[in-house]
């Protein structure tokens, strides 16, 4: 199997999986490439209510190919980008993780809104071991998940945490047994698609910070516009499932 990501959409999910098993799934040159163009596509499509990130197989990714690293082909401009494109994604997003999630597979990871992981998983970022400096943004967007002590933990040591200690830093938000996790995402998932999109996507963009004011007028015209409020107090009165049409 040739490195790279793959992608199904089903039932208003997108799931894209980080695909390289025969190195844990660690991330070429090219699926740093690849990525942002996919999730730019996803995002334009309406279709498409919420977003899954996962691997192949039994791991979620061990960071980036050392190998391309070596050779200088993988620069950090694209895992950044990839990162914050992801973590612009304006539908919720979720990192389903199995095995190694670590280096540059962590910083996906946290890009996530959400991380629910299996039972037995691993957690590290690791640039300590290999005398790289981790990006600002990369930095920062750890530090205000896990709160700067652990942040500071994992980037210092490099160590590899556990899903007890992932659960009780932030970094994971559910923790299941292997068994369950995919049917918990597919759960969840749909619970999410069945939601209005206009909430989340405001919510999403009012939690990364301070909202400009600008940005506070153009939610409250679309809360205006959209009937989303509408048809969620008539559904609730009339006792059924709302149709929530609004897409980001």
């Amino acid at each position: 199997m040739n490195p790279g990501l793959a992608c199904e959409t089903h039932d208003g999910v997108a799931t894209v999986r980080l695909r390289n098993p025969a190195k844990r799934n660690a991330m070429t040159t090219a699926m740093w490439q690849q990525l942002p163009p996919l999730l730019d596509q996803l995002a334009a499509d309406p279709a498409v209510r919420a977003l899954v990130l996962t691997g192949e197989g039994d791991t979620f990714c061990a960071g980036a190919d050392i190998s391309s690293l070596r050779e200088n082909t993988a620069p950090r401009d694209l895992a950044v980008t990839a990162e914050n494109t992801l973590a612009a994604f304006p539908k919720p997003t979720l990192a389903a993780i199995r095995g190694y999630c670590v280096g540059g597979g962590c910083q996906l990871a946290v890009a996530c809104d959400l991380r629910f992981a299996a039972e037995g998983a691993s957690f590290g970022v690791t640039p300590a071991k290999l005398g790289i400096v981790y990006p600002p943004t990369s930095t920062q967007r750890l530090a205000r998940l896990t709160g700067p002590a652990t942040a500071k933990y994992l980037l210092f040591s490099g160590e590899l945490i556990d899903t007890a200690r992932a659960l009780r830093t932030g970094l994971a938000d559910e923790v299941l047994p292997e068994d369950e996790l995919d049917k918990r995402v597919a759960e969840f998932t749909a619970t999410l698609v069945a939601r209005s999109g206009l909430t989340q996507a405001a919510a999403k963009e009012f939690t990364d910070g301070p909202a400009p004011q600008d940005r506070i007028a153009y939610w409250a015209a679309q809360a205006q516009e959209s009937g989303e409020s509408a048809e969620g107090v008539a559904a609730f009165l009339e006792r059924r499932p709302p149709r929530f049409t609004w897409s980001a």
